[in-house]
């Protein structure tokens, strides 16, 4: 929703300029919990009568919220802007900058923007301030040319085959005992500013010495025997930590995040009279109680062990046990892909093929529809010849069941881009917007209500349209989009192409609560498409997706006797 992303923006900048001020720590906090709250909001906030009656918001943060939905303003949020100059907001972004240093930089150097920190650096103001040294300097420059370059957060399938590429490089050498990517990476989210490893040893000064000469290295920022910092050419920054093998546990957990999941667990400790921190957790007396895995250490604290993609401070604590979720070897379809009778580059034989070699046993042809021209899209005289060409192909290849499917356009108005007598033809009908993407919240939810009520719709594809770092796409009401499909037995998509990941998970969380298929596809377009797979899976365990929730992990038989399905 518009509104709750507006709202969340505006309590995470009030609580970054309450800590550039260094304000209350409590009332800081307060704020982020408000924020991301927000984000995480699924209902439309305006549409919720008592505001307190969700978990962290108070009786203040409510009145600020309702000050901005009955005005369009919030008056506290004016002040606070108005309280500092506004391009320190642009500053902060610059990475290795807190908002203790960003102060600092206001306070003693006179910095108020990019442009007058840019100044700041070349006219030397820098050079005597706290904590500013030589090398940290030019390290900010670094970040601060980084950040004018335009460039920001990484999608994952960026990020993730660096750093895997990475950790088997650095797993050869000798005396490395355990190695694994952390951060938000682990954590599997969308997109990621950062890369951090985690090691164990025998032989620090060969693992620094061969990490800070990785390929693409453009610069080492720091070298030393327990953390190492480069960034490569793209501009990414990766940092390596060294542990003991016995603390690798607590430092896994600690250096996985989140932050807020972390804040939990410490308070949990603290409850139970124990400490937590990077290298174990103790009792009141600093005996180690558990150090060496997450599991022992989650246990110690009397909980089951919780997967990284559900560590974002959204119930997890609650869990009496590990949650199931679904995972790669769980998928034995994929319900969404193109050939090259549209803008795909394999043949329906070709498709096959790769899903044969996956062990899937259905692969469903999808190829666009008539509105989509920039794609070749197929009129409806050109989809009955790829029908017959479909069922060509499946009746020679025993070894899996090829379907004859569409992704079918959601026009503006919520009609369909085929008339009915063409769609009933067809073995899957995938239904998806691709145009207008800019549509009111309540013109866009009564879109996809339309589309997804409609009898012959089996699955709505990436149900937003937005394109990650590019395009927010749709905000529908998605809360009333969750109970559609649910009332009509339609299934919500997870695509998992990198740009997409739409579903998010946040509307995953949303349709699993309310018992909502979703099927995870990848929308292959190439032959290297199908390996994308596994950043669908990222968002749908963010999204506490259980397996028996996902049309992608039936059986055959089950799978066909769903399509065939009646609301």
């Amino acid at each position: 929703m518009s509104t709750n992303t507006d709202l969340a923006k505006i309590f995470h900048t009030m609580a970054t300029i309450l800590e550039i001020k260094d304000e209350n720590v409590f009332k800081i906090n307060a704020h982020t919990k408000v924020a991301r709250v927000l984000a995480d909001l699924v209902d439309d906030v305006g549409e919720i009568d008592d505001l307190t009656s969700i978990g962290g918001i108070g009786k203040s943060s409510a009145k600020k919220i309702n000050q901005y939905l009955q005005t369009g303003v919030m008056q506290d949020y004016d002040e606070l802007i108005d309280s500092i100059p506004r391009g320190l907001l642009d500053v902060i972004k610059v990475q290795g900058l807190g908002p203790k240093t960003v102060r600092l930089l206001w306070k003693d150097a006179g910095v108020i923007d990019l442009p007058s920190f840019r100044k700041a650096i070349d006219d030397g103001k820098l050079d005597d301030l706290p904590r500013m040294g030589k090398k940290t300097i030019q390290n900010i420059t670094e970040s601060l040319v980084f950040l004018e370059s335009g460039a920001g957060r990484l999608r994952i399938g960026v990020a993730q085959p660096i750093a895997e590429t990475w950790i088997k490089e650095l797993k050869k050498l000798d005396g490395v005992t355990e190695i694994e990517y952390a951060g938000s990476l682990r954590r599997g989210k969308e997109t990621i500013g950062d890369i951090d490893i985690l090691a164990s040893t025998t032989d620090p000064e060969t693992l620094a010495n061969t990490f800070c000469t990785m390929q693409n290295v453009a610069k080492v920022q720091s070298r030393g025997s327990t953390k190492c910092s480069v960034r490569l050419e793209s501009g990414l920054q990766v940092d390596l930590r060294i542990v003991d093998r016995e603390v690798f546990g607590a430092a896994l957990l600690y250096f996985t995040g989140s932050k807020e999941h972390n804040v939990m667990l410490r308070e949990r400790a603290i409850k139970q009279n124990k400490r937590l921190n990077e290298y174990g957790l103790f009792t009141k007396d600093e005996t180690c109680i558990a150090a060496t895995t997450e599991e022992a250490i989650y246990e110690a604290l009397a909980l089951p062990w919780i997967p990284p993609e559900c560590r974002e401070d959204r119930g997890e604590l609650e869990c009496t046990e590990t949650p199931i979720l679904i995972t790669m070897q769980d998928i034995h379809c994929d319900l969404h892909c193109h050939t090259t009778a549209s803008d795909g580059n394999m043949s329906i034989e070709t498709l096959a093929k790769q899903a044969i070699a996956r062990g899937y046993h259905t692969i469903a042809v999808t190829d666009h529809s008539q509105s989509s021209t920039l794609a070749n899209g197929l009129k409806p005289d050109r989809l009955l010849k790829h029908i017959d060409a479909i069922h060509e192909v499946n009746e020679s290849m025993k070894e899996i069941t090829i379907l004859a499917g569409s992704e079918v356009d959601i026009h503006p108005d919520g009609h369909l881009d085929y008339d009915d007598e063409l769609l009933e033809l067809l073995d899957i009908v995938i239904a998806s917007p691709h145009s207008a993407l800019g549509q009111s919240s309540d013109v866009a939810t009564k879109r996809l209500v339309a589309a997804i009520e409609h009898p012959l719709v089996h699955i709505i594809g990436h149900p937003t349209g937005r394109i990650i770092n590019q395009r927010k796409g749709l905000e529908p009401d998605m809360q009333t989009v969750v109970d559609a499909a649910s009332e009509n037995l339609t299934a919500l998509e997870v695509n998992a192409n990198q740009y997409r990941l739409d579903l998010r998970d946040v509307h995953v969380r949303a349709a699993v609560r309310s018992n909502t298929m979703i099927s995870v596809n990848t929308d292959a377009h190439h032959q290297v498409d199908f390996d994308q797979l596994q950043y669908g899976i990222h968002t749908a365990r963010r999204g506490w997706l259980p397996p028996e929730l996902c049309i992608n992990c039936m059986s055959h038989d089950n799978l066909r006797a769903w399509l065939r399905r009646t609301p």
